[in-house]
């Protein structure tokens, strides 16, 4: 009998074993792509593994510069500012001194957008240990051992008590309260030891109230700022700029590469998903029709929009029965419209989140708090200008939406609304903070901006005696 031919049947097995395996690579393959379609960047907003942590020294600013202005604040007799009356009736009840260590912040709607301050300083004021196990940000008391140094100057609190008493004083030096405070914070952390050794790149502000520090601003320029938009810097930065094109803006003061855009304060409650019910109106607007510079545009929208059956636009103002016409009206609506006011954006866009109406952002210029965490495009209907300007071209673009795609968009944003919640429950913002609140976000996004940091440092350093360093540039 002829010997088998072996040769032949482990050539003919190499294919069958090739095969196989190929199939079941495919498979796998497919199988991961499945699961990774069905993972929304919305609802899964980016994650950071739980031992990762930023380290924070803080500056040893004078009481004065923060809780003592909200005691200076609640200790007027009043306030005869637009939208005070919730914060007299604070006054005249003394409710706000139950807490004198750490005073609450105002409610007037004006000051309390603007609150990030409060509630990230609030944070790293609670003391170390079962309080602070959800912080992302880790306190350190020596800044050698720090990534970054916080700055806890109230900067919107020391504005508003200078626009109070003196308006007219706000832009003058001289006899402006406000600008003797920004003095001392910047001479008090230009003179430490921290700030000359990295020429303060590693140091974090907030300013989220457009006029915030606005006498000292060229000078804390190569610091991280925590800002609302860019809107009031830009123009800053357009005045310097010696380029002659209207499109070439030399940005020396902001930039996305460093600084970090936080949400304001959302003023209406929230509205969860389960409690969701019909929505009559298409679309809701409340606000000032009239505004300045880039606002212009808003005044179009309300000529075209005003007499469009299905659409609500109402002239509105900070106080509590506009705050009750807006949560109507928002938890009502199946759109709510965010034009660009007197800078880009508004704390009326996460009012909208807060009240699941999807909001159709008309402003072409917007940052937002967040991206590459949150994919605002799964929950948010962005328009052009140049589109929204168009006689009846928005009512039809927001009536071609199916009740499904809108029922989805209203999921999705019921899963980030705690992303731009600050208030963190407790009396002074002292205490346990959400792990997926607008706190710890906004040190994640610090937290990125760290080899940027170390890198424009250490290229500081070796720069030789004399040779200037390049302006900043944030190119588009």
């Amino acid at each position: 009998m002829p010997p088998k031919n072996t040769t032949t049947t482990t050539l003919c097995s190499v294919p069958s074993l090739f095969i196989s395996l190929s199939l079941l690579c495919i498979l796998s393959l497919s199988l991961f792509l499945l699961l990774s379609h069905n993972l929304s960047p919305s609802l899964h907003p980016q994650t950071t593994p739980t031992n990762s942590f930023i380290n924070v020294y803080v500056a040893d600013l004078p009481r004065s510069l923060n809780y003592g202005l909200l005691e200076q604040y609640w200790s007027l007799t009043t306030d005869t500012r637009l939208g005070s009356e919730s914060d007299n009736q604070i006054r005249s009840a003394r409710s706000w001194s139950q807490n004198l260590q750490y005073p609450s912040y105002p409610e007037n709607p004006i000051i309390k957008q603007y609150s990030a301050e409060y509630w990230i300083t609030g944070d790293l004021m609670t003391t170390p240990g079962e309080l602070r196990t959800a912080s992302f940000a880790r306190r350190v008391f020596d800044y050698a051992e720090a990534d970054v140094v916080f700055v806890p100057f109230f900067a919107t609190m020391s504005a508003e008590m200078q626009l109070g008493v003196g308006k007219g004083l706000f832009r003058k030096k001289e006899g402006n309260e406000d600008y003797e405070r920004q003095r001392q914070v910047v001479d008090f952390v230009k003179g430490s030891e921290a700030w000359k050794q990295s020429g303060g790149r590693d140091h974090v502000f907030v300013l989220t109230d457009p006029v915030a520090m606005w006498h000292v601003r060229a000078e804390i320029s190569p610091a991280v700022l925590l800002v609302v938009d860019f809107g009031g810097w830009y123009r800053l930065d357009s005045k310097a700029s010696s380029s002659n094109s209207s499109d070439m803006i030399q940005h020396t003061q902001v930039s996305l590469l460093k600084d970090v855009i936080v949400p304001y304060t959302h003023l209406l409650p929230r509205l969860l998903i389960s409690e969701n019910q019909e929505r009559q109106t298409l679309m809701y607007f409340k606000g000032a029709k009239h505004r300045h510079r880039g606002g212009m545009v808003r005044e179009k929208l309300w000529d075209l929009l005003v007499n469009e059956p299905g659409v609500v636009m109402e002239e509105g103002f900070p106080n509590a029965t506009g705050k009750e016409q807006s949560i109507k009206g928002m938890r009502t609506s199946e759109f709510c419209l965010h034009p660009a006011g007197d800078t880009p954006t508004s704390c009326r866009l996460f009012d909208a989140i807060q009240s699941l109406c999807i909001p159709v952002i008309v402003s072409d210029n917007i940052e937002l708090p967040f991206e590459g965490m949150v994919d605002y495009s799964e929950f948010s209907v962005f328009v052009a200008v140049t589109d929204a300007l168009q006689p009846n071209w928005l009512v039809r673009h927001l009536r071609s939406y199916s009740d499904k795609q809108k029922n989805i968009f209203r999921q999705n944003m019921a899963q980030v609304q705690p992303v731009f919640e600050y208030d963190n429950g407790h009396p002074g913002g002292i205490g346990h903070i959400p792990l997926d609140g607008a706190v710890n976000y906004i040190w994640k996004k610090v937290h990125q901006k760290l080899p940027m940091i170390k890198e424009a440092i250490i290229r500081v350093k070796r720069k030789p005696p004399g040779v200037s360093v390049p302006l900043r540039c944030h190119c588009t």
